[in-house]
């Protein structure tokens, strides 16, 4: 079993930036790989970026390519998403998720979530 939480979300001006963390306790944190979702209203949840056990990354999303990190810190287990440039089509919730071995895009695939951070962009 892993627990995960988010933090770090909240209101932005476009332009600005945001740091959101996700903690987990339970099982080996080394093992998952990690991944940043979001889900705006009236929308699928989508893919946003993940990160593997070895630290490679994956950025789902067009749209944040450049703008968006994701990192871990297999020792304090936590992962974070270091988000610059937002834009108010940034607008969601985001939830941290995990699943054993490699990342992937399909929500289902994902065995723990965390309860999600609200990101409002203003214009």
């Amino acid at each position: 079993q892993v627990q995960l939480v988010e933090s770090g979300g909240g209101l932005v001006q476009a332009g600005g930036s945001l740091r959101l963390s996700c903690a987990a306790s339970g099982r080996t944190f080394s093992w998952y790989s990690l991944g940043w979702f979001r889900q705006a209203p009236g929308k699928e949840r989508e893919a946003v970026v993940a990160i593997r056990w070895s630290g490679g990354t994956t950025y789902y999303a067009d749209s944040v390519k450049g703008r968006f990190t994701i990192s871990r810190d297999n020792a304090k287990n936590t992962v974070s998403l270091q988000m610059n440039s937002l834009k108010p089509e940034d607008t969601a919730m985001y939830y941290c998720a995990a699943r054993r071995g490699t990342d992937a895009a399909d929500p289902s695939l994902y065995d723990y979530w965390g309860q999600g951070t609200q990101v409002t962009v203003s214009s």
